[in-house]
């Protein structure tokens, strides 16, 4: 993880945002296939069909998506000089995009928060709207650390740190707000959803700071939409074919028990009692009930003995009638 992760981080330094951004779909039909090989579950032919029609169907969808992502991706890409990044930092397009962001992502965590608006929609825009701001700083500091490395010194630029800072601060929140989605909600759901929110404003935060679409033709913009549609559509039906978590039960039910008395023939239902903690097979009251399992009472006695030294048991069991 830690390569793939930081082949990532690198390719950022040499490529348009918009490109790499929806590539990640590929990690997705690589999880599919390999999820099937590692699993090694034993299934007949027509059951394998039936099981993974939609993740072949969805694997070849993000394929063709990949490559209409590819052929008709931007092409311009310019060096991440300090002076560059200055200069897209403080554009009136980024600095108005900035602001429509802010007051979103305000809005989002006031409802959040305040009105337990828990909704996977809601959660996964706050996430796409730090991600996208994680790849526009991601950007940054790749390609002025390449442009470093390659003798063109960039680090004694402040926006440097700057930028630093903000991709850091972005990814830990980020990575909170997805963990509280976790808890929340099916993990194949927040793949689908996540990417195509997250996919969907960092293209358009990459198309805004770095100017990825200008000087190309409508065509290659329509078609690179197009591909990104077709790579959604592949990713939902790969996630969608997970199994489904069985709900937990606060109680068991009685009848599906082996070799337990039904009662209900007798008109005594079993019922869990929920009123104030989980009680398994707990029974209403019933005073018929009370009266047939009520306990057997054995009556002691205690033996008086005149010596300390007498032997025997120190009291005895009286012998009753089966009326008794």
């Amino acid at each position: 993880m830690l390569l793939g992760e930081l082949g990532v981080f690198a390719s950022y330094a040499f490529a348009p945002l918009s490109l790499i951004v929806p590539l990640s779909a590929v990690s997705v039909i690589a999880s599919a296939i390999i999820g099937i090989i590692f699993i090694k579950e034993k299934w007949k032919p027509k059951d394998f069909l039936r099981r993974y029609i939609l993740s072949f169907v969805g694997c070849g969808l993000a394929i063709v998506g990949t490559y209409l992502l590819v052929t008709f991706a931007p092409n311009s890409h310019e060096k991440m000089t300090g002076e560059n990044i200055i200069r897209h930092l403080v554009s009136w397009p980024f600095l108005l995009y900035m602001l429509v962001e802010i007051i979103l992502f305000c809005l989002l965590l006031y409802f959040y928060k305040e009105r337990n608006a828990n909704n996977i929609v809601v959660i996964l825009l706050l996430v796409a709207l730090l991600g996208s701001m994680t790849v526009v700083t991601v950007k940054a500091v790749a390609g002025m650390l390449v442009l470093s490395i390659q003798g063109n010194l960039q680090l004694d630029y402040p926006i440097f740190y700057v930028m630093l800072v903000c991709m850091v601060a972005t990814a830990i929140y980020q990575a909170a707000f997805l963990g509280q989605a976790s808890q929340m909600y099916d993990s194949s759901l927040i793949a689908s959803v996540g990417y195509i929110l997250s996919t969907t404003v960092a293209i358009t935060a990459g198309a805004i700071f770095y100017l990825d679409f200008l000087g190309e033709d409508v065509l290659h913009v329509c078609m690179f939409a197009l591909g990104c549609l077709i790579a959604f559509l592949g990713v939902f039906l790969i996630t969608r074919n997970r199994k489904k978590a069985i709900p937990f039960e606060p109680y068991i039910s009685m009848d599906a028990m082996p070799g337990m008395q039904n009662m209900h023939d007798k008109g005594m239902t079993v019922q869990p009692d929920l009123k104030a903690s989980f009680s398994y097979g707990a029974l209403e009251n019933n005073d018929n009930i009370s009266e047939i399992y009520a306990p057997a009472t054995l009556p002691i006695m205690q033996e008086e003995h005149g010596s300390r030294s007498a032997s025997g048991v120190p009291y005895r069991v009286l012998e009753h009638t089966k009326k008794e």
